[in-house]
């Protein structure tokens, strides 16, 4: 029945969601020891390097085999699946997909799928947490060697990632390297319309509850509902 009128690809998107999905946070646990943990020794980076390398590969073989089953060629696969396509180059992207994550871990509760709003947000301010931890992660990785840059600890690279994602830009911190700014460019992207999702769906969520309130409201004549006529 269901698995029927589904293609097969869409069925091994629907089973793999989720283990790609953790998959993706093993790989970011992974590159934040990478990157944090230089003075570690040199077991802990190697494990760290073997679980980047191997969640990767998970990503790569996933995208060839939906590449596979929908039988499209490649060229009109990508055009259609970019999203997928960019993830696969960088994986610290996968964030993104996170509504196919959040209606796939409430289909596998059997919970209802909650309305557009919650949804906007829940994805909105998961994806921003994510992407900006993500960010701060390969700021911090390009920066820290760059004897000019003002990026000197992790915590800058936080901070100059809030400003990014708010779109503040106080500019005391901002990266120099070519690389740092391609990264802040990304999330200057990212993050206008993320920004932009919460505000509308805020703002329209408002209006149907003053909506709703003005409807429900008082009678015409000012008096007070229940009041003796």
């Amino acid at each position: 029945m269901r698995e029927q009128a589904e293609t097969r690809d869409a069925v091994w998107e629907r089973r793999t969601e989720l283990p790609l999905f953790y998959a993706s946070l093993v790989f970011l646990a992974g590159y934040a020891v990478r990157v944090l943990a230089g003075d570690a020794h040199s077991l802990w980076r190697d494990v760290a390097s073997v679980l980047v390398l191997v969640t990767w590969l998970c990503f790569i073989v996933d995208f060839l085999v939906r590449l596979v089953l929908s039988r499209q060629r490649p060229r009109r696969f990508i055009r259609l699946h970019w999203l997928d396509a960019l993830v696969v180059l960088l994986p610290t992207l996968r964030p993104l997909r996170m509504v196919k994550v959040h209606d796939a871990i409430q289909a596998k509760h059997d919970r209802p799928r909650r309305g557009l709003y919650p949804r906007v947000i829940t994805y909105a301010g998961l994806s921003s947490v994510l992407l900006g931890f993500s960010g701060a992660l390969g700021i911090y990785h390009v920066e820290r060697q760059n004897p000019s840059s003002p990026i000197h600890t992790f915590w800058d690279a936080v901070w100059c990632v809030c400003q990014t994602l708010t779109t503040v830009g106080y500019g005391d911190v901002t990266p120099v390297t070519a690389r740092g700014r391609l990264i802040a460019v990304g999330l200057m992207t990212f993050g206008l319309g993320l920004l932009g999702a919460v505000t509308g769906s805020f703002s329209a969520w408002l209006i149907q509850v003053f909506r709703r309130e003005g409807e429900e409201g008082p009678p015409e004549n000012g008096s007070s509902p229940g009041a003796p006529q």
